[in-house]
């Protein structure tokens, strides 16, 4: 805070006093740009051009980019490329980059999580362009904190969380998934969730780039300063209300130009540098250099809100406990075991020059992921690259991009074949007979022309898979079902709720009370129930339906056997 405004008022403020001259600059730019001045081509005129542009640019508010990809590059033909968004949350799009193939392919699904740390999941254009030929790619689009009203709710970790699992079960059991920087935790932490639940759901490979894993090796500028900070510091340094007139007025934030303030002081040379030479460029007619400025800066410049939620909860968890590296990281309530982690391949990729999350922060997940088979887990460092170089880039489409693809198309080939052999019932079958055809010739030579002729002389022993005389048998002496329990009897689950809960599976007050911790968190991953099955204690309510129903059926007399009558 800073008097009776805060920071973020004070930059509203400041933005909407800038305006006017904002819009003069703009105007008389384009005046001295224009061809029939004469100034237009004087050095004094390139000057001032230069300048006002640069003004502009310094004192604009930048809007979210586009992606902008509406072709990509398929088995050398060039197909067009169109966005949709697929699934939606108040905090996050899904959105697919559908191909228009003549013929479709079977590539794998390649869920890409971007980073919900500012910037926009624009800032991976370049990934998903790289993706794009070989792979069905989707991106989450995570939306600004200061458009979300109050009335949508909060959004902290642990929702995070919850929206990775749903989105999994959206798409399928055939995703590969690639977390970038930040989600590098969440998506390990929801893999480690889904696989102790024994959830079909969970990925099948997930690749790791510049995440802080563990930010107790080599740590960073950016990691010290949060370790050397407490929570409360944060909460009351960083956090501010967004002011009016924005959809999300007095949700609690972490606001993106404080962020950006954070990220440019880290590197302030070289950003005066940059600009000064745009200013040069601007002079020297030099359109190529300027326009790769402008792209940059257009995508570098355009921020976003946090909630405050979620901001304080990753901060806490990723840099000052360190919980997920510890073993000691939850969600919401259950713990999050990095051994459960058996059947996801784990590829990580560093970035040899990486300032923001150091050498090795990344790579720790392969130590803590110790149940993964080494022929499932691959490290690679991309020597001379930093941060943004790990996922994008000319050395990351030529060298990063290539492996996460090889690694993706591996293990989902590997996934594949292990799949179809898995299948023992629709297999057994064709199996068996291919293996009676094999051993058929080895089996009449071992027979005697005596026992030949006596089985020759019998009839075709008849065979199961055929006649099944025992089917009718069993359908009319198997017991009627029970009736279900009314399980809206429990606070908390309404009929919609009972609905969702019975196409699950469970219909009685028994299931409830025996489920595991395995099997809430399954649930809770597949209704989206966000911790209420401990919240609202459902375990104790059903089991006290169980006894009250116990009391009432031994409080009743039995009713005299049919035979009586």
């Amino acid at each position: 805070m800073m008097g009776p405004l805060s920071y973020y008022q004070l930059y509203e403020l400041n933005h909407a006093a800038m305006s006017p001259m904002r819009a003069a600059a703009d105007m008389f730019g384009l005046l001295l740009k224009n061809p029939l001045n004469p100034m237009s081509q004087t050095p004094l005129g390139r000057n001032w051009q230069a300048g006002l542009e640069l003004f502009e640019r310094t004192t604009r508010r930048y809007a979210k980019p586009s992606f902008d990809l509406p072709t990509t590059l398929v088995g050398g033909m060039r197909v067009p490329v169109t966005e949709h968004v697929v699934w939606h949350k108040p905090f996050c799009d899904l959105i697919h980059f559908e191909r228009q193939l003549e013929r479709p392919r079977r590539d794998p699904k390649l869920l890409i999580v971007a980073p919900m740390s500012g910037h926009y999941a624009t800032l991976l254009r370049g990934t998903v362009e790289a993706m794009m030929p070989r792979h069905d790619v989707y991106i989450t689009d995570w939306i600004d904190a200061r458009m979300v009203p109050l009335a949508d709710g909060s959004f902290d970790l642990d929702d995070y969380i919850d929206y990775l699992v749903e989105m999994l079960h959206f798409l399928g059991d055939d995703v590969h998934v690639v977390a970038v920087c930040q989600p590098a935790v969440p998506v390990l932490a929801a893999v480690a969730l889904m696989e102790a639940a024994g959830d079909r759901f969970a990925p099948r490979s997930m690749t790791l780039m510049g995440g802080p894993i563990d930010t107790r090796i080599n740590p960073t500028a950016v990691n010290e300063m949060a370790q050397g900070k407490s929570l409360d510091w944060f909460a009351e340094n960083v956090v501010m209300k967004v002011p009016f007139p924005h959809a999300g007025c007095m949700r609690d934030v972490y606001p993106g130009f404080l962020q950006l303030s954070g990220f440019m002081s880290m590197n302030l040379d070289r950003h005066v540098t940059a600009h000064q030479d745009l200013f040069k460029h601007l002079v020297a007619g030099d359109g190529d250099s300027a326009t790769k400025h402008r792209d940059f800066y257009d995508e570098y410049l355009a921020v976003m809100d946090l909630t405050a939620e979620f901001y304080l909860q990753t901060v806490e968890t990723v840099f000052i406990t360190h919980a997920l590296p510890k073993g000691t990281m939850t969600h919401r309530g259950v713990p999050v075991d990095l051994t459960a982690v058996r059947n996801v391949a784990l590829l990580t990729v560093e970035g040899e020059n990486d300032d923001i999350s150091g050498v090795g922060q990344t790579e720790a997940a392969q130590h803590l992921c110790i149940n993964i088979p080494d022929n499932m887990r691959a490290h690679y460092m991309q020597p001379k690259v930093g941060h943004y170089g790990v996922f994008n880039g000319s050395r990351f489409r030529a060298e990063i991009a290539p492996r996460i693809s090889d690694f993706v198309l591996t293990h989902d080939r590997d996934r594949a074949a292990n799949g179809a052999s898995a299948k023992a019932p629709a297999a057994k079958a064709p199996a068996a007979k291919a293996a009676a055809a094999k051993a058929e010739p080895e089996a009449k030579s071992a027979v005697t022309p005596a026992a030949r002729k006596s089985a020759a002389a019998k009839p075709a022993v008849a065979r199961p898979a055929k006649a099944k005389p025992a089917a009718p048998a069993k359908a009319t002496s198997a017991k009627p079902a029970e009736p279900a329990d009314d399980l809206k009897r429990i606070a908390g689950i309404g009929a919609k709720l009972e609905a969702s809960l019975n196409a699950a599976g469970f219909t009685r007050f028994a299931q409830i009370a025996r489920l595991t911790v395995k099997q809430q968190t399954a649930l809770d991953a597949r209704l989206g129930l966000r911790g209420r099955v401990a919240r609202e204690k459902w375990i104790e309510q059903a089991k006290a339906l169980m006894q009250e129903a116990s009391a009432q059926a031994s409080a009743t007399p039995e009713p005299a056997p049919a035979s009586a009558d």
